[in-house]
């Protein structure tokens, strides 16, 4: 068995029983307990699991990570997912951009286009964006959260209606097998169903973290995106359903390691 169907098939475990131990660990999979924590040390280090005591846990479902730990969590996939989703937006699109630290690194990754009008509930954003004076980047009104700049609330959604753009670039925090985008905190969720029914494209970007991660409220499901951008292969539940949906699914190529017969040679 791989490394990487080992870490799925823990979280799937985890999942399922909502712990489990090194010791049954070391004993279902035939490898030494060293290497389980290793594996299990990873795993937390990307935010799937909760490390514990003598094992590992599930993921809060109620309670998100905090955001200056979110900013580092797989940033380098996060990058070369923005940098796909980038590539698809045309100069002088309009668009909106939600909440969240991946669509913080779309907007880096947008900076080198042109006159794009971008209408965002994130303060990062319009900070990334606001010295490209090609850009017309416009604020939505509400409630800001201190801890991420995040702009929510009744005056957000009744801003956010008054538009219908090219391209609603939309972020999420757990996405279930039976398609189901989900969320942490309802009035972000709110906004959110917003931005996607005043879209005319809706594109998702979501590590592949977020193909097992829990979290307590429905945004809305899959079917109502038209593509999903990632760095890995969804599991096959979710690649059923976006084949059924016909959501276009673009996967980040991971960069490739240096051959053997490509280093230097030895003085």
């Amino acid at each position: 068995m791989t490394q990487q169907k080992r870490h799925d098939a823990i979280i799937a475990l985890v999942k399922r029983q909502g712990y489990a131990s090194i010791e049954q660990l070391t004993r279902d999979f035939g490898v030494t307990p060293q290497t389980i924590r290793r594996d299990l040390n990873a795993l937390a280090d990307e935010g799937l699991i909760r490390r514990v005591h003598g094992g590992a846990g599930l993921e809060s479902s109620t309670v998100n990570t905090a955001y200056t730990t979110r900013k580092t969590l797989n940033l380098e996939a996060k990058r070369r997912i923005a940098d796909l989703l980038a590539a698809q937006i045309p100069d002088h699109a309009s668009l909106f951009i939600n909440i969240g630290t991946s669509n913080e690194i779309v907007a880096e990754a947008l900076r080198a286009h042109r006159g794009l009008e971008v209408i965002t509930n994130n303060l990062n954003v319009a900070a990334i964006l606001q010295h490209n004076e090609d850009f017309n980047v416009i604020v939505a009104g509400g409630q800001v959260r201190s801890r991420d700049g995040g702009i929510i609330g009744e005056a957000t959604i009744d801003f956010i209606n008054q538009f219908k753009v090219d391209f609603g670039i939309i972020g999420i925090s757990g996405i279930d097998e039976d398609g189901s985008l989900l969320e942490f905190d309802y009035q972000e969720v709110r906004v959110a169903q917003a931005i996607i029914r005043n879209s005319r494209q809706v594109f998702l970007t979501a590590d592949h973290s977020k193909f097992h991660r829990n979290a307590v409220v429905r945004q809305g499901n899959i079917s109502q995106i038209d593509a999903l951008f990632t760095d890995r292969q969804p599991p096959e539940p979710i690649l059923r359903l976006i084949e059924a949906h016909d959501v276009a699914l673009h996967i980040a190529d991971a960069p490739l390691a240096p051959r053997v017969d490509d280093a230097p040679a030895l003085a």
